[in-house]
């Protein structure tokens, strides 16, 4: 089972930061997840909330900011950088393409396209890119990138509309009923679970075959599971 870092080592450092990026890699994480949304003049920078509130003093709507206005004031790690990290030490990453936004499927248009412009260097690294999206329209778009795609499930009512190969579930959805990985892998699906922070869900992950766990603790989860 991989362990890949959620937004990095985001219970040490702030969320999506290169710090917590950095910090992954030093706890041996296998992979690093993060969300993606445009900034005003359509760079793409890791940050999952739509606006700089919660982790700044100031409040800057992202979509409404420009990236410099951004740096200033919240400092986001760029994807292309995220990427060059992962690519540099061989590590695994998990994209997760805000919706809804403002631009609507521009920004898959530009992941894929950065992607695209990156694809001998991505493959020479032998890492794995997934894209991942809440949007099944932004799945069924993800699915035409050449990268592996998946769809992001907290409703177990959903799976079974899931277009693509991963399907990224809850963990309280393997609370509820540990069985759905069996029968995703049956389907031939791979099986991404999210946020697994807890002792008791990182065990009970590898017990039924998780293939990837996304965690605020890697450096923990790596204890409890090696």
């Amino acid at each position: 089972m991989l362990i890949y870092a959620h937004r990095g080592a985001s219970i040490d450092f702030t969320e999506g930061s290169k710090a917590a990026y950095l910090g992954a890699l030093a706890q041996g994480a296998d992979g690093f997840e993060c969300d993606v949304r445009l900034t005003k003049d359509k760079q793409i920078i890791c940050y999952h909330d739509s606006d700089t509130k919660r982790l700044s003093n100031i409040d800057l709507k992202i979509a409404k900011s420009s990236y410099e206005e951004l740096k200033r004031e919240a400092n986001p790690y760029r994807l292309d950088e995220l990427l060059d990290l992962a690519i540099s030490n061989k590590k695994d990453l998990v994209i997760e393409l805000k919706h809804p936004v403002p631009t609507g499927a521009l920004i898959e248009k530009l992941v894929h396209k950065l992607l695209l412009s990156r694809n001998t260097e991505i493959k020479n690294s032998g890492i794995s890119i997934s894209l991942i999206s809440f949007s099944y329209l932004a799945t069924l778009r993800n699915l035409k990138s050449g990268y592996q795609a998946g769809y992001l499930v907290k409703n177990s009512k959903l799976i079974k509309i899931n277009p693509a190969p991963v399907i990224a579930l809850n963990i309280n959805i393997v609370r509820q009923n540990p069985k759905v990985i069996t029968d995703q892998h049956k389907k031939g699906k791979t099986v991404f679970v999210w946020t697994v922070n807890e002792a008791t869900d990182l065990l009970l992950c590898a017990k039924m075959g998780v293939d990837v766990v996304v965690t605020d603790r890697p450096a923990i989860a790596k204890c409890y599971l090696n």
